[in-house]
Parts: structure tokens; C-alpha cells; sequence
């Protein structure tokens, strides 16, 4: 393989600012009921700026059809007015990747990022 052909598609300092959050990241639940949960997410280097808390939060929502086929709709929401700065759009992306990951696994999701400039949606299919 011809390395000098090599494109690198994710600048370095974003890998970095990716691995040191997500290496700090950490969730508590707020809220329960039978077909929702609502997470407050907490990044090492950012945070709401009003209460100096979690940095967004994350609202499962679970559709359930009968008894057996089961839909997420997922809306992660971004309070840290830093990450709605354009050049972060791969950055924020990559953390909502990893919050969909580790909260809500392998089942298929709907996802609706709200970070500003950064906003996304998304669809996670098994």
C-alpha cells in the first residue's frame, strides 16, 4: 500500500478531543417510565454554561408494535453552546455514535441530534 496516497479523513485533533471525551464520559438517568428513559450526558471538557452541568442529554423513546417488534427513537440535545461550532460537526457526530452505542446497542434508531450547526439525524438499521 502507497501510504503517501493515503487520505486522512479525520483530522488528528479531532481523533484526540474524540478519545479524551470519550474516555471521560459518563451518564446518570434522570427519568424512567415504561416507554422512555432521559440521560444527562457529562463530557470532561464541556458542560452547560448556565449550571455548569452536563454537557447535553439523551431521550430514548421506545415505540413498541405488538409484542415483538420493537423501534427507538432517540434524541440526543446538546446545552454546551461549543459544540454547535461547524468546525466540531465530526467531533459531535462521533460522540452521538458512541452515546447511541453504549445506551441504546444494536437495536434499530432513529436519531435526532440537536447541537446547533452540528444538528444531524441519522438511522442505525441491524
Amino acid at each position: 500500500m502507497d501510504r503517501e496516497k493515503l487520505i486522512e479523513t479525520l483530522p488528528s485533533h479531532i481523533k484526540q478531543k474524540y478519545m479524551k471525551e470519550v474516555e471521560g464520559m459518563t451518564f446518570t438517568k434522570n427519568f424512567r417510565s415504561a416507554t422512555a428513559e432521559e440521560w444527562y450526558i457529562f463530557l470532561p471538557n464541556y458542560q452547560d454554561p448556565i449550571n455548569s452541568g452536563a454537557a447535553g442529554k439523551a431521550i430514548i423513546h421506545y415505540d413498541l408494535f405488538g409484542n415483538r417488534d420493537v423501534f427507538i427513537n432517540t434524541t440526543i440535545i446538546f446545552d454546551d453552546p461549543n459544540l454547535y461550532n461547524s468546525e466540531l460537526h465530526s467531533l459531535v457526530y462521533l460522540i452521538a455514535d458512541e452515546i447511541v452505542n453504549r445506551l441504546v446497542g444494536y437495536a434499530d434508531t432513529l436519531l435526532s441530534v440537536h447541537s446547533g450547526e452540528n444538528s444531524f439525524r441519522a438511522e442505525y438499521i441491524q
